[in-house]
C-alpha cells in the first residue's frame, strides 16, 4: 500500500487556511465595549476559528509524524 500521509498535511493545511479566513470574517477583531449579545456571536465565531485551527494543527503534526516514521522505516530496510 502506498504512503499517503502528504494528504493530511495537505487536508491539514487547507483547514488552517480555511480557519483563518473564518477568523477574519465572521469573529474579527474583537469590539471595544459590546454588548452582551455581541460579545456572545464574537465568543462563539472565535471558539469555532479556534477549534479548526487546532484540528489543523493536530492533523498537520500527525502527518508531518507518520511522514518522518515512514522515512526512517523505508531507511531501515
Amino acid at each position: 500500500m502506498k504512503s499517503c500521509w502528504y494528504l493530511l498535511l495537505i487536508g491539514a493545511g487547507i483547514v488552517l487556511i480555511i480557519s483563518f479566513i473564518y477568523n477574519l470574517a465572521f469573529a474579527g477583531i474583537p469590539y471595544q465595549d459590546p454588548p452582551p449579545d455581541l460579545a456572545a456571536r464574537y465568543a462563539f465565531h472565535a471558539a469555532v476559528a479556534n477549534a479548526l485551527f487546532w484540528t489543523g494543527s493536530a492533523v498537520v503534526l500527525l502527518g508531518v509524524i507518520i511522514g518522518v516514521l515512514s522515512f526512517a522505516l523505508r531507511r531501515r530496510r
